[in-house]
């Protein structure tokens, strides 16, 4: 039944334009949790009804443009079948979350210098369980990278931008679920940098001890108090904007937290997000408020009760989401006049 399953996958591959491999490219996968740029945008444009890759997030759409969307369909081959385990001096500067260009697949649209790629939302210090897709499985070391202080997202990737030794290193960690499936993965816990705040990237390498095929990705993600929660999936910013956040105090033991992110702007007007997390104890009922920094004035806003008096904003949960389990999130949503705030001013969270 396995086999079965197997070779559906790769009838469907072959009917979507995905091109086989030579003999010594075997190993395929990519870093999850958190996302790589391929998995997220993969995750962004394909059209789950044709299979179609539509990428709607800005970087997804400028990376396809430029690579092609084998790119996506490809989403796990970000591999050199001759790396050894090398990174710098082996890749170029600039051409590190494309595995260079001597790969199988052209994925140099990934090394663009941009503000709004998809992001994952992590708080610093905090112990998280990082998962990489097992698309094939092989034995071998993942190590993780991560960018130093004053990291500028603009400009493609360096070598000198990452600290010099992996944070988080691992050898044939734990995997569920089967080879060739989008679910299963490699997975294992880990602590994230100490003292990092804002935005940085993760870079992730997994060199196979069986052979000498190496896979290489990048994840950004923002030091924010999240708990790996994913922006700028299935969003269509007008122009490349950075996506400014504000976070409450992560909570511990009971209450909650908000954490507030700017989704798109344009003249005149915003979207934003807000997302509320409970603690080590489940909420059961909650309300966000803050101020603005400016003129700003509240438009409408989704799944919750929005009211506005001056600068001041407070959302209380609808009865469908009052209810944030132990560790969880929920979100709501809402559209601002005025120029988009980089961040709001006395944002909180009120357990009921």
């Amino acid at each position: 039944m396995r086999k079965l399953r197997f070779l559906a996958v790769l009838l469907f591959a072959a009917a979507v334009g995905i091109v086989a491999l030579p003999g010594a490219a075997e190993a395929h996968g990519a870093l999850q949790m958190p996302g790589s740029r391929t998995w997220l945008c993969y995750q962004d444009g394909r059209n789950p009804n044709t299979g179609a890759i539509e990428p709607k997030n800005a970087a997804c759409a400028a990376a396809v443009a430029q690579s092609g969307t084998n790119s996506l369909y490809n989403w796990f081959a970000v591999l050199r079948s001759d790396g050894a385990g090398r990174v710098s001096g082996f890749l170029p500067d600039g051409q590190l979350c494309s595995g260079g260009t001597g790969g199988p697949y052209n994925f140099t649209g990934f090394n663009l210098g941009r503000t709004d790629w998809p992001l994952t939302h992590l708080t610093s210090g905090a112990t998280v369980e990082f998962k990489y897709n097992n698309w094939a499985r092989h034995p071998g070391t993942f190590s993780l990278y991560i960018t130093k202080d004053g990291y500028d997202p603009t400009k493609p990737l360096a070598w000198s931008d990452l600290e010099p030794t992996p944070f988080d290193q691992v050898t044939n960690p734990a995997e569920t679920g089967g080879p060739g499936t989008d679910d299963g993965h490699y997975y294992w816990n880990g602590q994230l940098p100490a003292g990092k705040t804002g935005k940085h990237l993760i870079y992730s390498v997994w060199a196979r001890s069986d052979s000498q095929e190496t896979f290489y990705g990048c994840s950004d993600v923002i030091f924010d108090g999240g708990n790996g929660e994913v922006t700028g999936v299935g969003t269509t910013p007008s122009s490349p904007t950075p996506s400014a956040s504000t976070t409450t105090n992560p909570p511990s033991g009971a209450g909650c937290s908000a954490m507030y992110n700017i989704v798109s702007a344009w003249t005149g007007g915003f979207q934003a997000e807000v997302m509320v997390h409970a603690a080590e104890t489940a909420v059961n009922g909650w309300t966000v408020s803050w101020t603005w920094p400016g003129t700003q004035t509240l438009a409408s806003a989704w799944s919750g009760k929005a009211t506005s008096s001056g600068s001041l904003v407070s959302v209380a949960n609808e009865n469908w989401n009052a209810s944030v389990p132990a560790g969880g999130h929920v979100t709501f949503g809402l559209l601002g006049s005025g120029t988009a705030p980089p961040q709001v001013n006395n944002l909180t969270c009120t357990a009921a």
